[in-house]
């Protein structure tokens, strides 16, 4: 099973950025995360091999492609002398995610079989036995000839050493010899250490276009003439995984029904003699690698090839596809077989079966009864949806989410609610455009593509099922309006809280002027506002700059531009690159504040490191810092962004604010995933969190029950999870979110479901309030931060509770 493939060219170059900050790690103190080095041979063209020469082959483990210009491939002996060098080999061109890319070595006088195409080629004689092969970021030879001074030089993304090699990544791989490579498993997976990471076995050289020795590349002409005895449903089976995987078919008959000239190439064909088996998809994905697709839409051909189950990643489903295809067209112009329709009469009312939360890709397919066994039994299909409501905007990779089940769980502006764990979105379906003269509309939530979309079923890692589109429907636009909260009375403290998506100095001015028309229109200049994602001043450049003055002063001066007040602001720095979020970014909390209408209560003390504690005194309750974070030391924030607490007085009465960002759900197996129920990993940290600022805020109380406590922020989690249960323990805090109208209940949007992840939580002290969600940004194609913002108006002196 092969592991990852790039979801399109937009994408890799939106990723290669964050690539670069890894793609150069320290060698054997940061695993590669990208490119490694999947295989060694040195026992080509010797005797008794049966390969002509000696290979490098290199694996791409990451996300993106990754671009090999400016890299070698250099080989040093095993037990190098004073006299050895390191022998270069250039590269060239890029590897994809999960693909393979082949330099050929020298030749030796023994072997009859010929490597595949080569994507690079060098002259080096490499021992069969032992021997050092590194990847590194340059073309200058390395000096090192020790493990230690090797690992010091960061020039070296991964290196392999096997036999008896002094240069390795903690023990060599043994095994090598005249008739054994030394390989990488499938998952590519990087532990630093060549014994555990690879093993010895038969040479399998692969090159980008999946060509492999003793086979052709991607279509290669002369293909049989009649179809053989294997048809698609047999390739599909009646399970998520192929009964022939690894095997190689002959003559398999199709249609082509849809082509992908980019990305991830190749085309879709699907058999006009159906099997009478529901679960047995009838179409599948034959990949070309990087060669175009030499077919069109209406051809009957046979293809021929080695059956895949291709993994986006590692807690993913696969997608079936034949590999390494040769294909012969037998006619073209032929009739399409007509699209299965999707609707809500089609889809079941179950999400996926259950395993207990291990791999359901053995269990028996039941479309009749999951949505995710429906998708996948329609795997590569030809389908039609028709009058869908956008549940998701139109995303930068020309992706929207729809829904075929307009009735399910629908929020008052169009979307699609998330309600609970157990109560998944069965219709929502991902759409992306094949025709690059028609690309997806820009389209937001609560909008319809009007008529037919017909395109075929595929899968992919961000967001699971999706429609292939080869017919898009028209956009009828339902002009849905960014919010606008009414102006807080002259008795109303009014507290927002708003993340403005890694805002740093260094960003562009639209940014800071539509994130600053937001707090000063939207809504409408609250008297507080915690911020989280205020990186500091120079973003995502690690340098030891911790401070966000420059950042803080751009935004309160776009603010003031927009019509709203001076904002004043108090914030902790971070220690550098202690806090997690982006390398570099040192991401942070911060509250503004209008001094014209609140004071900050300044209290001295607080910094990274030392925890704020409630103080009791004759007159209530009071911080021994302000501002001030939460038990800092606290496991519960490693690499996580620490609460900042502050006191502030508003007409006479103090109220305590903590802003909240806790750790991203990052982690997670996807809903869509292989594991049924998918693990909530990043859970474990936020229930720590959730803890620890329950336990500061039960302290506060605990010393006047009667404080006046408001938490808030993105606490990356649901209104019905472990986190907030841990949060509102002791009903010592009350999430606002709650008393909302359920079909309002949600300020942000992902893979089409409407959800909560942002928060204000009030003690019992705070009696009358006013709580608004304000949609701004989550259901929008135009977004200036993938959140909405979300703010409190409270009545200080009020009594009883109220909205």
């Amino acid at each position: 099973m092969q592991i990852s493939r790039p979801r399109s060219a937009a994408l890799a170059a939106a990723v290669a950025v964050a690539l670069s900050v890894t793609a150069l790690p320290a060698a054997f103190a940061v695993p590669s995360a990208t490119a490694v080095i999947s295989e060694v041979y040195g026992g080509g063209g010797n005797s008794g091999a049966t390969l002509t020469r000696d290979f490098i082959e290199l694996g791409n483990a990451g996300t993106a492609s990754f671009d090999l210009a400016g890299y070698t491939v250099q080989y040093l002996p095993g037990t190098p002398s004073a006299g050895s060098l390191w022998q270069v080999s250039t590269l060239t061109g890029s590897v994809a995610p999960g693909r393979r890319y082949l330099v050929a070595e020298a030749a030796g006088t023994g072997g009859t079989v010929a490597l595949p195409t080569a994507d690079a080629t060098g002259t080096v004689a490499m021992s069969a036995t032992s021997g050092t092969v590194a990847l590194v970021s340059g073309s200058a030879p390395l000096t090192c000839k020790t493990a230690a001074d090797c690992a010091a030089d960061t020039r070296i993304v991964d290196l392999v050493g096997y036999g008896s090699a002094v240069v390795r990544e903690t023990t060599p791989v043994t095994g090598s010899s005249a008739t054994a490579s030394v390989s990488r498993a499938a998952s590519l997976a990087d532990t630093d250490d060549n014994a555990a990471d690879l093993a010895a076995g038969a040479p399998t050289p692969v090159n980008t276009a999946g060509g492999t020795s003793g086979g052709g590349g991607p279509e290669d002409p002369g293909g049989p003439t009649e179809p053989g005895t294997v048809r698609i449903h047999d390739i599909q089976g009646t399970t998520r995984l192929s009964p022939l995987d690894g095997q190689t078919v002959t003559g398999v008959p199709g249609v082509v029904t849809a082509v992908r000239a980019s990305g991830s190439r190749g085309f879709w064909i699907q058999d006009t003699a159906p099997d009478a088996d529901a679960r047995t998809s009838e179409a599948v994905f034959v990949y070309t690698g990087s060669a175009a697709p030499a077919v069109a839409v209406g051809d009957s051909v046979l293809v021929s090839g080695k059956v895949d189950e291709y993994a986006p990643s590692a807690t993913t489903q696969s997608i079936t596809e034949i590999t390494a295809p040769k294909t012969t067209v037998l006619s073209s112009g032929n009739a399409l077989p007509a699209p299965v329709v999707l609707d809500a009469a089609a889809v079941p009312a179950g999400y996926a079966p259950t395993a207990g939360g291990a791999s359901v890709e053995s269990l028996p397919l039941d479309p009749a009864t999951y949505a995710l066994d429906l998708y996948e039994s329609l795997e590569g299909v030809r389908v039609e949806i028709a009058d869908t409501r956008v549940t998701g905007a139109t995303t930068a990779y020309g992706e929207v989410w729809v829904t075929v089940e307009p009735r399910q769980n629908p929020t008052v502006r169009g979307g699609t609610l998330y309600a609970s764990y157990t109560d998944q979105n069965t219709g929502g379906i991902k759409v992306m455009s094949l025709d690059a003269a028609r690309p997806v509309p820009t389209a937001d939530v609560g909008d319809v593509l009007t008529g037919r979309s017909v395109g075929v079923v595929d899968y992919d890692s961000y967001g699971g099922y999706n429609l292939q589109a080869t017919e898009l429907g028209t956009l009828q636009d339902n002009g849905l309006r960014r919010e606008v909260t009414r102006k807080q009375k002259k008795r109303e403290l009014a507290v927002a809280t708003y993340n403005v998506e890694n805002l740093d100095a260094l960003d562009d001015q639209a940014k800071f002027d539509t994130l600053a028309a937001g707090v000063a229109v939207n809504l409408s200049s609250p008297d507080i506002v915690s911020l989280e994602e205020i990186q500091d001043d120079n973003g995502a450049v690690n340098d030891g700059t911790v401070g966000s003055e420059g950042t803080l002063k751009r935004f309160t001066d776009a603010i003031v531009a927009a019509g709203g007040p001076r904002y004043a602001w108090r914030y902790v720095a971070p220690e550098d690159g202690k806090d997690g979020g982006e390398p570099g970014g040192n991401i942070r909390n911060v509250f503004l504040f209008n001094p014209e209408r609140v004071s900050f209560v300044d209290r001295p003390g607080g910094d990274a490191t030392t925890p704020v504690t409630a103080v009791k005194t004759r007159k209530g309750v009071t911080l021994s810092a302000s501002p001030g974070r939460i038990d800092p030391a606290s496991t519960a924030w490693n690499s996580s962004r620490k609460p900042l607490v502050g006191e502030f007085s508003f007409r006479g009465e103090p109220v305590f604010v903590i802003g909240n960002h806790f750790a991203s759900k990052g982690g997670d197996q996807p809903l869509h995933g292989r594991y049924q129920e998918p693990a909530r990993s990043s859970e474990t940290q936020r229930v720590q969190q959730a803890a620890e600022v329950n336990a500061f805020v039960t302290s506060l109380l605990k010393a006047d029950k009667d404080a006046r406590v408001i938490t808030l922020g993105d606490l990356n989690d649901f209104a019905f999870s472990p986190t907030m249960s841990a949060l509102t323990a002791g009903r010592v805090l009350r999430p606002l979110i709650t008393t909302l109208p359920r079909n309002e209940q949600y300020s942000y949007v992902y893979d089409g479901n409407s959800q909560t992840l942002d928060h204000i939580l009030t003690s019992p002290g705070i009696r009358r309030f006013d709580y608004d969600v304000v949609h701004i940004n989550a259901e929008f194609a135009d977004q200036a931060s993938d959140h909405d913002p979300q703010i409190v108006r409270v009545d200080v002196k009020g009594g009883s509770h109220g909205r």
